[in-house]
């Protein structure tokens, strides 16, 4: 069953964007131009999540969030340009799932829509991601290639699990720090240098040599 991802959002460009970001991702997307009455159309739509922004013409994104929680458990990411600890705190209070400030990043919204989708509904959650004939198993924690497979911690599940994601683009050792950061996994520049090492070990004993590159002051891509 695709899922109907539902975007709140003044802004036409953002809007258009963020449509299409999710349409090529392979969700269905629902984004309405007109606000009236926008929280009548997330009842009769029943979104399987929401993106709202905070500043909206009729309402605010905060009393949006408040009414819809009223009749839906939906997860909510507030996706907006008001980055203060009071914004974000207000977002959580009022039932808020994710708070992401703009210009985002791509990759960690998806993964972050990804990662509540799964929560909330957990036979939706995709279990396995597949490049360069590697899978990776994230209900077990495990890559395969061939009839081999290594067991990975919850750091280095993650971090594959970024990589894939993005897989044929570089990703910034900053970018993988605040992916981690933001799903409660505290590592630091140095420790992701080491988990980088003991996947590269874990890889190779399964026969995928040089699978993670590194791009020098760049990062690393697949």
């Amino acid at each position: 069953m695709e899922q109907k991802l539902m975007i709140i959002e003044d802004e036409p460009l953002i809007r258009n964007e963020l449509r299409t970001l999710l349409a090529s991702n392979g969700y269905e997307v629902s984004a309405p131009e007109d606000l009236t009455g926008i929280v009548e159309q997330v009842k009769a739509e029943e979104p399987h999540l929401i993106l709202l922004d905070i500043k909206l013409p009729h309402d605010s994104g905060f009393s949006v969030c408040a009414q819809i929680r009223v009749f839906s458990n939906a997860p909510i990411i507030f996706v907006t340009s008001c980055s203060t600890d009071m914004d974000e705190l207000n977002s959580i209070m009022l039932g808020g799932d994710a708070f992401i400030t703009k210009p985002y990043n791509t990759a960690i919204l998806l993964a972050r829509i990804a990662s509540l989708l799964k929560r909330a509904y957990p036979a939706h959650g995709s279990e396995q991601l597949k490049y360069g004939g590697a899978v990776l198993h994230l209900d077990s924690g495990m890559i395969a290639y061939g009839e081999q497979k290594a067991e990975l911690t919850k750091n280095e599940l993650k971090i594959l699990y970024y990589l894939f994601k993005n897989a044929g683009k570089i990703c910034s050792r900053g970018d993988i720090v605040e992916f981690l950061w933001d799903n409660q996994l505290y590592v630091d520049d140095n420790a992701l240098s080491v988990n980088i090492n003991r996947i590269r070990e874990k890889l190779a004993g399964i026969g995928l040599e040089n699978f993670i590159k590194t791009r020098h002051r760049q990062g690393y891509t697949l």
